[in-house]
Parts: structure tokens; C-alpha cells; sequence
């Protein structure tokens, strides 16, 4: 069994929770080799927020570890405080807000597959679904301009970031 599969703790919330006031986006990232889920440890600054937004692949289960803030979609404002765990279902809206102190808080969903680039028997690059493999075999995109953040220009870290880690900018589509 692969040394990545030994069950262990990997962060302490206190610890991610604990950076520099001017610092916002994930603090901390699941990145173990072999994984399905994805997770973050994301710092909200002060009043800083997530505009309205429909993830359409992807449940999302969200868990405030410190600070407060309100969760918006179509059941009407919630508040937010540590503890509260929220879940947020594919193809529903949803946007955040923080409150005075910030907002910490842990989201985890499974990963998405990567793109990938194969070659079809004929030579010609094609994507698995066009060749008719139906794989999911990951790897990055060829063009990662959508990962650009267009506020501060710094590329994002994953290739599933919707929003900036540094910023909080929504990421070009």
C-alpha cells in the first residue's frame, strides 16, 4: 500500500486559520497523490465576498471553522458561524459573504477529473471523448489562460479554481 494511503492528520484548523489578516484564498490544500476528494481551507478577509454563482458539476460540503458570515442562495440569507456546516448541491445557487472578523472554513467535493490530450490511431491529437475511450485520464489543459486571475494576474493553483486564491476575483470561465 502506497505511503500516501496511511490515514493521518494532515492540518490543524487553528493553524490555517491562524495567517496574516491581509492574506485571502485557500491556506491549505489537499494534495495527496491518488485522492478523490478535494478540499481547501479557505480565509475569507473582512467583508470580502463570493458573488452569486451556480457550480453545475459538483456538490460542494462547506464547514466554518472561525469568523462569521452569511451563505445566500434561493432559501434566503443564513448565517454562517464556526460549526455550521453547509451543503451547497450541483446546479444551485449560491454566493457568501464575510462578516467582520472573516470567514474560515474547510470546503471538500470530489476531484474533478483533468483534461488530457490523446492521439487518435490516425495521428490527429483529439480529447478521450472524441476518440470514443470515454477515460477520464487527468492531466492539465493545453491552454491555461482560464487560469489567469484577471485581477491581479497571478496564475490559480488548481485547475479547478472557479475564484482567485490570492484575490478572490472569479477566474475567466
Amino acid at each position: 500500500m502506497p505511503q500516501s494511503a496511511t490515514a493521518r492528520v494532515l492540518a490543524r484548523a487553528a493553524d490555517a486559520a491562524a495567517v496574516p489578516d491581509d492574506r485571502g484564498g485557500a491556506v491549505w490544500r489537499l494534495a495527496e497523490p491518488g485522492r478523490q476528494l478535494d478540499a481547501n481551507i479557505i480565509r475569507m478577509r473582512p467583508g470580502a465576498r463570493i458573488d452569486s454563482h451556480v457550480e453545475n458539476d459538483l456538490d460542494v460540503l462547506l464547514c466554518v471553522l472561525d469568523g462569521s458570515g452569511e451563505l445566500e442562495s434561493d432559501a434566503g440569507p443564513q448565517h454562517l458561524e464556526p460549526g455550521a456546516v453547509a451543503w451547497f448541491p450541483r446546479g444551485a445557487r449560491r454566493a457568501l459573504a464575510a462578516g467582520p472578523d472573516g470567514l474560515v472554513c474547510l470546503t471538500s467535493h470530489p476531484r474533478r477529473p483533468g483534461l488530457s490530450i490523446t492521439r487518435a490511431a490516425s495521428g490527429a491529437v483529439r480529447a478521450p471523448e472524441a476518440a470514443g475511450s470515454g477515460a477520464a485520464e487527468g492531466g492539465e489543459a493545453a491552454c491555461m489562460l482560464n487560469r489567469i486571475c484577471p485581477g491581479c494576474d497571478l496564475p490559480a493553483e488548481s485547475a479547478g479554481a472557479r475564484y482567485c486564491a490570492r484575490c478572490g476575483t472569479r477566474l475567466p470561465s
